[in-house]
């Protein structure tokens, strides 16, 4: 297995997978357009050359980032690698320095086995429910909020936030 960042020939399977636990209830759908425009937060695992899953950093602000459209074929569930994608999020926000990540998921047991604590949705900025309103449950969610804080020191505040 190897999870790199994803690539351009990724998209269309990325949409086929997030778009089938999407059609499940599992997450939020995602339109090819959002995926390629959002390329760049995004990590695939791979077995050879053959997709097997994605996820995605969001950069919220500067303080906090999200893990979104976690997914890998159903075929492989129990390997770990969504635990492997959740990772390498993680790894990449230490690196940009953000002190935490969070998650809204229907799977609160996997994210808490990964370091991740429930929360109450209330204590998240704002600016996190942006795609809420694509939901089709929205305004009442059934989603738990989860946050990690990192081992990283808190980023400078800069004048005027």
């Amino acid at each position: 297995m190897n999870v790199s960042k994803a690539r351009i020939a990724d998209v269309p399977a990325m949409h086929q997978l997030i778009n089938d636990f999407a059609n499940r209830g599992d997450m939020l759908p995602r339109a090819l357009s959002q995926i390629y425009e959002n390329l760049r937060d995004y990590f695939v695992v791979r077995d050879g050359s053959m997709f097997i899953g994605c996820a995605a950093l969001h950069v919220s602000w500067l303080d906090l980032a999200e893990i979104r459209s976690l997914a890998v074929k159903q075929s492989r569930h129990g390997e770990r690698l969504g635990a492997t994608l959740v990772q390498s999020c993680i790894d990449e926000a230490r690196s940009l320095g953000l002190p935490q990540v969070f998650c809204l998921t229907r799977q609160p047991e996997f994210f808490q086995k990964q370091g991740f604590t429930l929360v109450d949705k209330s204590q998240l900025p704002h600016k996190v429910w942006a795609e809420c309103y694509y939901c089709p449950l929205f305004p009442d969610c059934d989603e738990v909020a989860l946050i990690r804080a990192l081992d990283t020191p808190p980023p400078e505040k800069h004048q005027g936030q």
